[in-house]
C-alpha cells in the first residue's frame, strides 16, 4: 500500500533500525506473539522513547492491541503508547469477520471500505486522543493523538491508500520534528 503512494517502507528487524525511520506500522496478527518479539528484541523501550520524541506511530487491529494503554484481556500486556482501553476479538471469531464503510475524520471522499477480521474494539478513550472513526452503532474503531493512529480494521486489505497517505502526512510532520535525532536515511518502517 505504502508504494502505491510512492514510499519504499522497509522492514523493522532490528532496533536500531528504529532511528532511521520517521513513521513506524504495527500490522495486525498476533499480537501476543507481537509482544513477545518487541520484549526479546529489546524494542520496547526504544520504541517508547522514539513515539515521545514525535515518531508516527500506527497500529492495525493486533497492532492497535499492541500499543494500547490497557485491555479488557489479562494479556499481552500493552505498551501504552496511546491512552486507550481495548478489548480483543470484539466482533467474534475468523468467520465473524465483516466488511462496513466508514466515514473516517481526515479523509475527503466517499466512506471508506474497513475490513474487520477478529477485530478489536475501543472501550475507552483517554484525554487529547480523538475518535476518528465508529460502526453504525457507535464503536470507536479508529482513534488518533499527535502522531499515534490506531485502527481495529486492515486498511491494506482494500485499494483505497487514502489512510495510508494520511498516516504519511503524519511521518512527513515527523520529519521536521527536532526531537527526533536521525540519519540523513528518512523511512516508514513495518515490524
Amino acid at each position: 500500500m505504502l508504494r502505491k503512494i510512492g514510499i519504499e517502507a522497509i522492514e523493522v528487524r532490528k532496533v536500531q533500525q528504529l532511528s532511521k525511520i520517521d513513521g513506524l506500522i504495527i500490522p495486525g496478527g498476533e499480537s501476543t506473539t507481537i509482544v513477545k518479539l518487541l520484549t526479546r528484541f529489546e524494542f520496547i523501550d526504544h520504541l517508547r522513547e522514539r513515539v515521545t520524541s514525535g515518531m508516527a506511530l500506527w497500529g492495525t487491529c493486533a497492532g492497535m492491541i499492541v500499543i494500547a494503554r490497557e485491555l479488557a484481556d489479562p494479556y499481552p500486556i500493552p505498551l501504552n503508547l496511546i491512552d486507550i482501553s481495548v478489548a480483543r476479538n470484539y466482533f467474534g471469531r475468523q468467520v465473524d469477520s465483516f466488511e462496513a464503510e466508514l466515514n473516517i475524520e481526515g479523509i475527503n471522499g466517499d466512506p471508506m471500505r474497513a475490513v474487520f477480521i477478529r477485530a478489536p474494539i475501543v472501550r475507552t478513550i483517554g484525554k487529547g486522543v480523538t475518535r476518528i472513526a465508529s460502526t453504525d452503532d457507535g464503536q470507536a474503531v479508529a482513534v488518533k493523538k499527535g502522531r499515534v493512529l490506531a485502527t481495529s480494521f486492515h486498511p491494506e486489505l482494500t485499494s483505497d491508500t487514502r489512510l495510508h497517505a494520511l498516516f504519511l502526512k503524519l511521518a512527513k510532520e515527523a520529519q521536521k520534528d527536532p526531537r527526533l535525532n536521525r540519519s540523513s536515511e528518512r523511512n516508514i518502517g513495518s515490524i
